[in-house]
């Protein structure tokens, strides 16, 4: 059997997950991070896109987070997200639609337009349409 760390999920709306699982990959603000257990402690910000949970036995969850924080402890990992969302969950459509508005919002730029802002929605609209494209690439759904 796998050597295994504790997970915890949490966004505002409440915990999302909690188990044990052999390994954690999430998107940081300097690439990609793989936690498994006995990695060394750490803080980092999240980027809007995946986290992948590969349990006990190589069965792997995926999950959209749309940003916030991870933290590493010996025997713990726990992601604290602004919003999660199963990734099977999501729909491609409905990405793909908030990736046009997104866009249409940067270039119809009007007397109140916020470039930050809008600059933000397109990076979560693509990472989450991005999210449900590795989805289906992987596990054909």
């Amino acid at each position: 059997m796998a050597m295994t760390v504790h997970c915890d999920i949490v966004s505002a709306e409440g915990e999302i997950f909690s188990g044990l699982v052999e390994m954690v990959i999430a998107h940081g603000a300097l690439g990609d991070l793989g936690i498994a257990l006995g990695h060394a402690p750490l803080i980092t910000n999240l980027k809007p896109g995946p986290i992948r949970l590969v349990k006990q036995g190589g069965e792997e969850e995926v999950y959209y987070i749309s940003g916030g924080f991870l933290e590493v402890q010996p025997n713990m990992v726990k992601v604290l997200a602004d919003t999660v969302q199963r990734a099977a969950d999501l729909d491609e459509a409905s990405a793909k639609e908030a990736v046009k508005a997104a866009e249409k919002a940067l270039h119809e730029r009007g007397a109140e337009f916020d470039y930050g802002s809008a600059s933000v929605r397109l990076a979560e609209a693509t990472a989450q349409l991005r999210t449900v494209q590795q989805i289906r690439k992987k596990f054909g759904r």
